[in-house]
């Protein structure tokens, strides 16, 4: 059962993704300490913050436009891991291995988001269902309360 977004198994992931990249900034030169490697720091820690963020708001399509911002964040990544390795900061395989862990990870974002989308319509559904309900009862009341012709 999911309780926080600390059971959401997207969330695990980019986590310990996050984790792998603070350390591997750590082997970057000083000189791009305040540069690439916070970037790359950044975009990380914006991938699980905005997970965490949209799992509190109340509303479906909110947790969504948080999910879209964390997606955008792993791309960004991807594109400073091909910076990073681009000035021979990491070597090809690394590269390789973490951006097929970038990818699982947006295929993971991407079916919570599709999980998501089916709540919200599955709610919407219900809602439009209930209002039917509710007009036939009101338009039955209103029958029963206008005076019969005899």
């Amino acid at each position: 059962m999911i309780e926080t977004f600390e059971d959401l198994e997207v969330w695990r992931v980019c986590r310990e993704l996050r984790r792998d990249l603070s350390a591997l900034i750590r082997r970057f030169p000083p000189e791009e300490r305040f540069r690439l490697a916070d970037q790359i720091l950044r975009a990380s820690r914006s991938v699980t913050n905005n997970i965490a963020e949209g799992f509190g708001r109340y509303h479906f399509q909110e947790n969504i436009r948080f999910c879209r911002q964390s997606r955008g964040s792993l791309y960004e990544l991807m594109d400073h891991l091909s910076v990073a390795y681009d000035e021979g900061y990491i070597e090809e395989s690394e590269f390789g291995a973490y951006r097929l862990r970038i990818l699982e990870a947006i295929k993971l974002l991407n079916g919570y988001i599709r999980y998501l989308r089916a709540r919200k319509s599955a709610l919407e559904g219900r809602r439009a269902n209930q209002q039917i309900t509710n007009q036939r009862v009101t338009n039955n009341e209103v029958s029963h309360a206008l005076p019969q012709e005899a």
